[in-house]
């Protein structure tokens, strides 16, 4: 078994990604402190054709070094914005018919792999805080929320982890429908 060089992976170029298809699913970042994280966020969003990101009240925005660095250019590929409150940012969205999801653990969460993708509108998906979870206002104003089920003694992951979990099994399912 042979390792692939990075010239026979067949990867798309920066002006190729901006013009093709994409997933219609956006982020939301609500107040995400680290830009470590966000850097990794704009990563996966690259490696699943993902929309579009919005960046919302504390959290760190490109050309932040720390985000850079974990993006590795990904910051040139996905589409972003900044909203200085994620409540406004929901508000847009829903007047663009968008329907809205927290990852979060609610009394009424749906379980991730549970989740049935309905391509007849987009979707956007809202991370909170690293410590404090997506802000109960913006809960309020969210349609569902989803959760990644888990079984450790910890009730959280790490943002990061999390996202790229949550954007693969919604990829997953939108190339199996």
């Amino acid at each position: 078994m042979q390792k692939l060089r990075n010239d026979e992976l067949g990867r798309i170029s920066i002006p190729e990604f901006k013009n093709s298809a994409k997933l219609p699913l956006i982020i939301v970042l609500d107040n995400v402190r680290s830009a470590i994280n966000v850097g990794s966020i704009f990563r996966t969003a690259d490696a699943f054709r993902i929309q579009h990101i919005y960046c919302c009240g504390i959290t760190p925005v490109p050309p932040h070094r720390d985000l850079l660095k974990s993006a590795l250019g990904a910051t040139e590929s996905v589409e972003w914005a900044y909203f200085p409150d994620t409540l406004s940012c929901i508000n847009v969205l829903k007047e663009k018919n968008v329907k809205v999801a927290a990852i979060e653990q609610t009394v009424k969460s749906i379980p991730l792999q549970q989740m049935e993708v309905d391509h007849s509108h987009p979707l956007a998906v809202v991370f909170g805080h690293e410590m404090h979870g997506v802000s109960q206002e913006v809960i309020n104003r969210c349609d569902f929320s989803l959760e990644v089920p888990q079984a450790g003694t910890k009730h959280s992951l790490n943002i990061a982890v999390c996202t790229g979990i949550v954007l693969w099994e919604i990829f997953r399912k939108s190339l199996i429908a």
